[in-house]
């Protein structure tokens, strides 16, 4: 069983209806963060998931909001009473995460130095496909058409099951590849239909990675407020035909 939880379906914009990016992913006794806008933590409170329980951060790349928590996070690990947890935490993303991470501590100092032993960060080449074997999971990686560092991520349990998670992006060959028939394709939907921003996914463009996947079922995420104006269901549903979500913040998927 996989199950979903959308902790933040929007965007950098301040919204009052959508949180910023985060998604957190369980499958096989893992608990995995994907991406964490600034208030992520909060958010993981209200869903009722406390943040040591927390195995694996994977960030699609590095603008501030999807990785603005990573330095509240660090702190917490740090200074929080009742953090209970034994294993380290792994921060996953394209080269250069050790780099922004000491930018960090740069402008921080040492309170964001984690404690020995809580947090290993790991690197993923950007300019490839790569895999990771997080016993019992399997992490896919593509990059995407958004920056340089920019990855798309596949999980897979040792049953089978996958999930895809793209990041920002635009209309990417190499996204489509590694969606490929997965059961649940998260994929990101900033621009209603006629509002194309460059980097990012209209709904027939979503619709049209979705069909050529294969996928079997479409989460539409990553709004921005104008998408909430506009109907963004009828010109994905008329490429891709399988069952389309809308994101909410707080949605729970369970499959």
């Amino acid at each position: 069983m996989i199950e979903i939880i959308v902790l933040g379906s929007g965007t950098g914009v301040p919204s009052i209806r959508r949180a910023g990016p985060a998604t957190c992913l369980k499958a096989e006794g893992q608990t995995l963060l994907i991406d964490s806008a600034a208030g992520t933590l909060r958010q993981l409170a209200k869903a009722g998931i406390f943040y040591d329980a927390l195995d694996i951060v994977l960030y699609t790349h590095f603008h501030p909001d999807h990785i603005g928590e990573l330095a509240p996070f660090i702190f917490a690990t740090r200074y929080t009473p009742g953090y209970r947890r034994n294993s380290p935490v792994m921060v996953i993303a394209a080269e250069g995460l050790k780099r922004f991470y000491q930018s960090l501590i740069q402008a921080f100092g040492h309170w964001v130095e984690p404690e020995h032993g809580k947090v290993i960060f790991e690197e993923i080449p950007s300019e490839m496909k790569a895999a990771m074997q997080v016993f019992p999971l399997t992490i896919r990686s593509t990059p995407t058409n958004h920056t340089p560092q920019s990855l798309a991520y596949r999980i897979e349990t040792s049953a089978g099951k996958s999930v895809v998670f793209s990041g920002d992006t635009d209309f990417c060959d190499g996204l489509i590849e590694l969606a490929r028939d997965t059961d649940l394709l998260v994929l990101e939907c900033a621009a209603p239909e006629g509002h194309k921003i460059p980097g990012h996914l209209t709904p027939s463009e979503a619709g049209k990675i979705a069909r050529d996947a294969g996928v079997k079922r479409l989460l539409l995420n990553h709004f921005y407020p104008n998408c909430d104006e506009h109907d963004l269901m009828t010109p994905c549903s008329r490429i891709y035909n399988g069952p389309i979500i809308l994101a909410e913040d707080f949605m729970r998927l369970v499959f």
